[in-house]
């Protein structure tokens, strides 16, 4: 009797992400695909979605490849991919131009105007500034910069949507997106009409796609054309995918209340479920009704770059590290790790792409103060990640405020890969890393989702509780999170201090 296998695909920032796994959550094989963005100017990027969809199939013939597994064996498939994603396309799939994917902010003008309509649909952003990442932002901006193909599309849509479509020839919309992104509420009916009226966005309501389904929701089986093109079966079952970093809260086991998922990667994002909806100035988003699990408000903190900055130094300055034993992250981590807490006097500001929480500020900017000639790449590496720290304990600290402790935190994604950058998590923080025996949580918990749609456990507890499984833990250092302490006042005092300077030079750009 054959095995039954699923697959859990991952269209990240970066590329596209495949995994075969069984049906007890063990990982057969794994395959990557890198796909590009375009920057045209600052705050904005860009890709393809033609590049999506050719890298999916790249990843999936590879990935079956390594796994031996014969197509048939393959019950099931889920994705979870990048949100707020935006496109403008035609009922037949065919996009309209390139997609404004999640990062882009160009639309900070639309954004700052919605967040002046006063209507109750901007509780789901804390009352506080919209952000320019969200669907009516790139929508409004869309509409006013490129009339000819807003007024075309037959579909205003996300990326889900269309690969929704490419795979099975429907057209449908997600609750992680709507919910988080769209301002979908569901106790109250559904879209706030009154709201998209008062934006100037009344029309669009008849380009997003009608029907609508929960995560993990049975779409049907692989087109023809869609399971010849990745190499696969036409009887393998599709589960309704939605947003990444959700979708990565069931690769971490977060299905009930009382834990906080953080999901790293380009971008770092904290996320906790709740029963109770309140809605107040939190500096965090939500509660979203049944973006994750039916009945369950999702509460949302994030960052916008997070790994991207990274990335970005090591691409652009670390060359020289490429060559030596372990690549450049393998020295860049070894030199860091000798230097105390703090880089000797550096101190970042994560805002290369703006801020998403608590401030949602898209026209600030990354900052390294502290330079002196005696800094090198080792320094600015460290310096780097406690950025990133800092911010997310912002984010964790918003938490706190609104009455949820946060002890621990159960982390997948790309900074797993750093023992370093893990423990400069634990110890600004001052709460334990857990970390799963698979921490690509994204990927996993696409694969949970693909086991829910085909019948094969009976809901996402079930699912989670045989498929996901913990291996390491990171406690925090006392005497670091002391020094880390009085850096991070610092970094708080920042934005109140120099965000009307930052928004001021930033706008000598546009």
């Amino acid at each position: 009797m054959s095995k039954q296998y699923v697959i859990g695909i991952d269209g990240g920032t970066g590329g596209m992400r495949v995994g075969i796994y069984d049906l007890d959550g063990h990982e057969v094989a794994y395959a990557a695909t890198e796909y590009v963005t375009t920057h045209e100017h600052p705050g904005w990027a860009e890709q393809k979605p033609s590049d999506w969809w050719n890298c999916l199939a790249a990843s999936t013939h590879e990935v079956l490849k390594k796994s031996g597994i014969n197509k048939e064996e393959i019950v099931a498939l889920s994705y979870d991919v990048t949100c707020c994603s935006v496109m403008l396309c035609m009922k037949d799939g065919t996009p309209l131009r390139d997609c404004l994917i999640w990062m882009d902010v160009r639309a900070a003008q639309e954004a700052a105007f919605i967040g002046a309509c006063g209507k109750d649909a901007l509780k789901f952003n804390g009352y506080g500034n919209v952000s320019a990442e969200w669907m009516p932002c790139k929508a409004l901006w869309l509409k006013k910069h490129e009339p000819e193909n807003y007024k075309k599309a037959d579909l205003v849509c996300e990326y889900a949507d269309w690969l929704t479509y490419k795979l099975t020839g429907k057209w449908t919309a997600n609750l992680s997106n709507m919910a988080a992104r769209w301002y979908y509420d569901v106790p109250t009916g559904g879209f706030p009409r009154d709201f998209y009226e008062a934006i100037g966005l009344g029309d669009v309501l008849d380009k997003f796609p009608k029907e609508i389904h929960y995560l993990g929701d049975n779409l049907g089986t692989l087109t023809k054309q869609a399971a010849e093109f990745l190499g696969l079966s036409e009887h393998t079952i599709v589960g309704q995918g939605g947003v990444d970093a959700y979708i990565g809260c069931f690769g971490l086991g977060v299905t009930k209340p009382g834990k906080v998922a953080l999901i790293t990667g380009s971008s770092h994002l904290a996320m906790g479920l709740t029963r109770d909806y309140k809605y107040s100035k939190t500096g965090m988003f939500g509660p979203f009704p049944d973006a994750i699990i039916k009945g369950l408000g999702l509460l949302e903190g994030g960052q916008v770059s997070s790994g991207s900055i990274v990335s970005w130094f090591k691409r652009y300055f670390c060359k020289d590290l490429e060559s030596q034993p372990g690549g450049a992250y393998g020295v860049l981590n070894r030199e860091a790790e000798k230097l105390e807490p703090g880089s000797d006097g550096l101190l970042v500001l994560d805002w290369w792409q703006g801020n998403r929480t608590p401030y949602t500020d898209p026209n600030v900017r990354g900052t390294i103060y502290g330079l002196s000639l005696g800094h090198t790449q080792a320094h600015l590496f460290r310096a780097i990640m406690e950025g990133v720290a800092y911010g997310t304990e912002n984010v964790l600290q918003c938490y706190r405020k609104s009455g949820i402790p946060v002890k621990e935190v159960c982390m997948g994604g790309g900074t797993t890969n750093s023992q370093l950058f893990m423990q400069i998590h634990a110890d600004v923080s001052n709460v334990v890393v857990n970390v799963p025996e698979n921490p690509q949580s994204c990927t996993l918990g696409s694969a949970i989702l693909a086991v829910v749609a085909a019948g094969l456990y009976k809901d996402f507890d079930e699912a989670a509780a045989r498929m996901v499984r913990y291996t390491k833990r990171i406690d925090p250092i006392p005497e670091n999170h002391e020094k880390y302490k009085k850096i991070f006042d610092q970094y708080q005092k920042a934005y109140g201090a120099f965000g009307d300077w930052m928004r001021e030079t930033t706008a000598l750009n546009k």
